[in-house]
């Protein structure tokens, strides 16, 4: 293992470990080259030395190094250093699909729809390069904190080549196709199927098989039909549901034909949920093809899963992979295995027609039907015995059940019980038929058919009323239940009204239980419990100590106190309280009130007194004899935010060689409290200060 601070080829720096699996380390790292983070997977030390495992480890980056895609995680390089082999990738920092399941519990519809484009368009640039992942699961998604999605650990992946095609490939057993469990052919739609189950445990937040072992669940993907989403989340759209159909029929040839096309209806689906677009395969009787699963298949698949072992971990640890040995088995044998099941089949039939003849006599001779046996001339007749209602039927084929007025999930698994699987195709009101009730099927009850085809249904949405009981409206707040109404084409007016039981914001009742689609839902919101009410009690002329405690005594709380003159009331006592006595108010509200400072005292004036004169030789000069000059007269203070003026003697015209006298005995302060000012003479024209004298202020009444 790895330690913090480590140096791999001089340039990647060890931080810490991100994730480990049975055959691999991932660390997250620096990349002092490209100043860039980088995640590097590194088989682990006991395996290094195995060839076997190398060669799987590098099969992984093999398959993706050439890969260059949004949706893919990119592979930046492969290193064989001595004993030591790692691949260096992209570092997503966010956490795989597998964990945003099950933290949310099932995705809403778009949600799901856009991880599933997202993944989609991924796995879609790998086929395009002729690489088949071969283990599409939810661990193997990455989910970033800006939401992009990213395709990683191409770790059984190959190219499809001629020898490549035909092999087996066995991934995660709760994803995989029937086709890889069976060790059969692989290909791009072998991908689709298992993105088909991915999207099925996106919006309805469980898997469609599950088993005690991983063979069960194998066994289950090869043989059982698949329950229908709508079953276990009714709300999920036809249109997107017909997709996850579509993606997991059992035959290949059944399924999308690409990843494109997947993608293409994905995107339909955002605009047109409810529309059932999407183009279903016809079914087709298989006739002889058509067959349950051999023992020597059965064997193929226990020895596959039997030395199952985990290949690669996820870089969130708390999903382990469940990746599993390959198991070639070429295409001949399974069509010798087919020739040998249908043989052994042809001869066990021929004995039994033989022994029941026997003994009960229901062969006559001289009929037209010879088995062939020896050289005898005679010849074996069956009597026929005539049973309309029950026609004879092959070990392939079964008598399509009655589905029709039972509710969708008892009509699926009616189905399911006769080895049908159930596909709603269309939604109908209806008069007689309850809401999600099945109207129609077809084929219709009695209609000879192939094991695991398909029964089309028509559903009822009843006669049009839409039940809003059933969009648990109660249980919601405000805000969601809006939404859901108008995702339903209804109209939301909502009331306020207190309510002891239900929480604050939440629905508490609504009118009517029954609408029709456009129509308004009125909705009542819990205020939470009705609060308690107190009366304001009488604060005025009483001291402020008791009048808090009037206050505390009625529930309620002292407020803001402030102060004021008062001429009447005495100093110390309520003048005035903001809400009036004997109101009501809610338990624990704020009373603020005014207390009186007594009456309001005299003014108080600062006054200074100047008995100056000016000689305004030193305004004019020498040589200025009988010339005029404008000269004011000015007190200024000084304060903190700058001096302040104001005019004593307003802008005055006069002669050189007189005296100007500066006389004012009663001068009054700019700034109240300041002690101290100066008497400015100043020349009008420029501005300019000719003389000072300083005063001093004091207080007078």
């Amino acid at each position: 293992m790895l330690r913090a601070g480590q140096f791999l080829q001089n340039r990647y720096e060890i931080l810490e470990l991100i994730g480990s699996g049975g055959m691999s380390d991932v660390y997250k790292a620096r990349c002092h080259k490209l100043d860039r983070l980088v995640a590097i997977k590194v088989l682990k030390e006991e395996l290094s030395s195995d060839a076997s495992f190398v060669s799987k480890f590098k099969m992984e980056a093999q398959a993706a190094a050439g890969l260059s895609h949004p949706n893919i995680v990119s592979v930046y390089d492969v290193v064989d250093e001595g004993q030591l082999h790692y691949i260096v990738m992209e570092l997503i920092e966010g956490i795989t699909l597998k964990t945003y399941i099950a933290r949310k519990g099932k995705l809403d519809v778009k949600e799901a729809v856009g991880i599933a484009i997202q993944v989609a368009q991924g796995i879609a640039a790998a086929h395009e390069q002729n690489i088949i992942h071969r283990d599409i699961k939810p661990q193997n998604m990455i989910i970033s904190r800006d939401g992009k999605v990213k395709v990683a650990d191409f770790g059984i992946a190959r190219v499809v080549t001629a020898q490549t095609q035909g092999s087996a490939a066995v991934g995660s057993v709760h994803y995989i196709s029937p086709e890889q469990a069976r060790g059969g052919y692989s290909d791009a739609r072998s991908d689709i199927y298992s993105l088909g189950i991915t999207m099925y445990e996106m919006v309805t937040g469980r898997l469609p098989f599950e088993g005690d072992n991983t063979v069960a669940v194998a066994l289950a993907h090869v043989e059982e039909p698949i329950t229908r989403p709508s079953i276990y989340e009714p709300d999920i759209p036809v249109s997107l549901e017909n997709i996850i159909l579509k993606c997991t029929e059992k035959k290949p040839e059944r399924r999308y034909s690409t990843v494109t096309e997947v993608i293409a209806d994905l995107r339909r689906v955002l605009l047109h949920p409810d529309e059932n677009f999407v183009t279903m395969a016809p079914e087709i009787d298989y006739g002889a093809d058509t067959r349950q699963i051999s023992q020597d298949e059965l064997k193929v698949i226990n020895l596959a899963h039997k030395s199952y072992q985990p290949m690669q971990q996820e870089l969130e640890p708390e999903y382990p992979k469940e990746p599993e040995r390959n198991t070639n088995v070429s295409s001949g044998i399974e069509r010798i295995l087919t020739s040998v099941g249908i043989l052994v089949a042809v001869v066990i039939v021929a004995v039994l027609i033989l022994l029941f003849s026997r003994i009960g006599g229901l062969f006559r001779s001289g009929s037209g039907l010879n088995l062939g046996f020896g050289n005898t001339q005679s010849s074996i007749q069956m009597e026929t015995v005539s049973d309309d209602s029950q026609p004879q039927l092959a070990d392939t084929e079964v008598l399509a059940p009655d589905a029709t007025n039972l509710p969708v999930d008892m009509a699926e698994a009616k189905l399911k019980e006769s080895t049908l699987v159930m596909r709603v195709v269309s939604y109908e009101e209806s008069d007689t038929v309850e809401n999600n009730y099945v109207i129609s099927q077809s084929p219709v009850v009695g209609t000879v058919v192939q094991k695991y085809s398909t029964v089309d249904v028509v559903v009822s949405t009843g006669n049009g009323m839409i039940d809003l009981q059933a969009l648990a409206l109660t249980s919601m707040d405000k805000s969601a239940a809006a939404a859901v109404l108008a995702q339903n084409g209804l109209k939301s007016e909502f009331f306020d009204e207190y309510n002891d039981t239900v929480a604050q914001d939440k629905i508490v009742r609504y009118e009517p239980a029954q609408v029709r689609a456009g129509e308004t839902v009125t909705l009542y919101v819990s205020l939470g419990p009705a609060p308690v009410m107190r009366t304001v009690p009488d604060l005025f002329n009483i001291t402020e100590e008791e009048a808090r405690q009037r206050l505390i005594d009625a529930k309620l709380n002292p407020g803001e106190v402030t102060r004021s003159f008062d001429a009447v009331i005495p100093q110390g006592y309520v003048v005035s309280q903001d809400i009036a006595a004997n109101e009501s108010v809610e338990e624990g509200s704020r009373i603020s009130f005014v207390i009186s400072d007594g009456p309001e005292p005299p003014p108080q004036r600062h006054i200074a007194a100047i008995s100056e004169t000016y000689d305004l030789q030193g305004a004019f000069g020498p040589g200025m004899q009988g010339t005029t000059l404008k000269l004011e007269v000015r007190l200024r203070q000084d304060a903190e935010d700058g001096s302040q003026y104001r005019t004593l003697m307003e802008a005055t015209e006069v002669t050189s060689g007189s005296l100007l006298p500066i006389e004012f005995p009663e001068i009054e302060a700019i700034i109240p409290g300041a002690e101290y000012g100066e008497v400015e003479v100043v020349n009008a024209e420029s501005g300019q200060v000719l003389a000072s004298y300083p005063v001093q202020f004091f207080v007078t009444e």
